[in-house]
């Protein structure tokens, strides 16, 4: 009597990535990211505290660091493969799930905050063990990171269980223990696409930007008068000339920066400093901006509080000084100006909240409006240069 073999399951595989093209399932999965924003800045605006920004920052922090390996993760692996696909749509969930929690996490929800964001890691590393499968160099990687991600979880679902400051610290010793990951493994074994690599973080970063265009709109519910017809265009100009610093010329020279390096520990390196780390400052700054055009909006005739002068004058101050350390990186040197202008920030901080609140974005949109009128006019010539030469010479 013979015995059929029983037929072998087809093995669960990964495509590589052969393009730079940021896909739609990307784009879709970034919207979920929107959500998260919005609930940080909402968390902070509820309880506009020292305690409650730095809750704010820290639960932004977490899910930041869960965005960047999803950003790592598709510079690898094609994500519109049907396998990665279906991963990619738990990730979504469970980020959905982490972003509804946030206005509770260091309450109710803290268990159910930290469980979600496991499922999300979860997801994230799978997928990575299953493209690193004919990748030696990148499985290394890989299990160490594994390792890290295991640890700064179980931390994240312990903190749940405490209160206050006491959750607050585990949760800051997890999110600390997770970054250190990459730096215990190695850089070697890690792949990007620089091109897809750049593009998404711009493109994380222009969602960002648009929540400071939400809290216009979120603060202006109790009416629109003159005042806040007047906050709202100043609203607008500042994180009018927040892009403009980014994406005029900073962007395109980083991308290129990074294409230019060997492939390899290198890149790697500069992919992890520039991108996963200084861009979270920027995404920050623009998040603490945010909450503080709200209240402006809100209270144009009003003062602002200590706590959300920090957050409007403050937030500015540190995403010129994430600026000027992304430059530093890429190119080896300081953009003065910047410096300058962030210095001048942090200086006004203790004063900020004097003024009327209409008077303070004023001040800070005058500025940062000069800033970028003063670099267009004064590197006319290299910026010409920049923007239009080939990316290839």
């Amino acid at each position: 009597m013979t015995t059929r073999a029983r037929p072998h399951l087809p093995r669960i595989t990964a495509a590589m990535r052969e393009t730079d093209q940021v896909t739609p399932l990307e784009l879709f999965f970034d919207l979920v990211f929107v959500l998260a924003l919005t609930q940080c800045t909402q968390l902070m605006s509820d309880d506009p505290t020292w305690s409650g920004l730095a809750e704010g920052l820290l639960i932004l922090a977490l899910v930041w660091w869960s965005w960047v390996g999803y950003s790592w993760l598709t510079s690898v692996i094609d994500p519109e493969e049907d396998a990665v696909r279906v991963a990619m749509f738990v990730a979504m969930a469970g980020l959905l799930l982490v972003a509804l929690c946030v206005p509770d996490a260091f309450g109710d929800l803290g268990l159910a905050f930290a469980l979600a964001y496991g499922v999300v890691r979860a997801a994230h590393v799978w997928l990575f063990m299953i493209a690193s499968r004919d990748e030696p160099g990148l499985r290394r990687s890989i299990v160490g990171f594994t390792v890290s991600t295991a640890i700064g979880v179980a931390l994240l679902v312990a903190g749940s269980t405490l209160d206050g400051a006491a959750q607050g610290i585990v949760w800051a010793l997890a999110l600390a223990l997770d970054m250190a990951g990459p730096y215990v493994s190695g850089s070697e074994g890690w792949k990007i696409i620089p091109g897809h690599f750049a593009e998404r973080h711009g493109l994380i970063f222009l969602i960002a930007l648009g929540e400071s265009i939400v809290a216009i709109g979120v603060g202006s519910e109790a009416g629109v008068d003159g005042g806040v017809i007047t906050a709202a265009v100043l609203g607008v100009a500042l994180a009018a000339a927040m892009w403009w610093a980014y994406f005029d010329v900073v962007a395109i020279v980083a991308a290129r920066r990074l294409a230019e390096k060997p492939v390899g520990r290198e890149q790697n390196e500069m992919a992890r400093d520039s991108y996963s780390l200084l861009h979270f400052p920027m995404v920050a700054g623009v998040v603490l901006i945010a909450l503080g055009i709200k209240t402006t909006i809100a209270h144009v005739d009003d003062t602002l509080s200590p706590e959300t002068a920090f957050a409007m004058v403050g937030g500015l101050a540190i995403y010129l000084l994430a600026h000027i350390a992304f430059r530093l990186r890429n190119v080896g040197s300081i953009n003065k100006q910047r410096l300058v202008l962030a210095v001048a920030l942090v200086a006004f901080i203790p004063f900020a909240d004097q003024p009327k609140a209409g008077a303070t974005l004023a001040a800070i949109t005058v500025a940062m409006v000069a800033l970028i009128a003063y670099e267009a006019r004064h590197f006319a010539e290299a910026r010409e240069q920049i923007r239009h030469q080939a990316p290839a010479e």
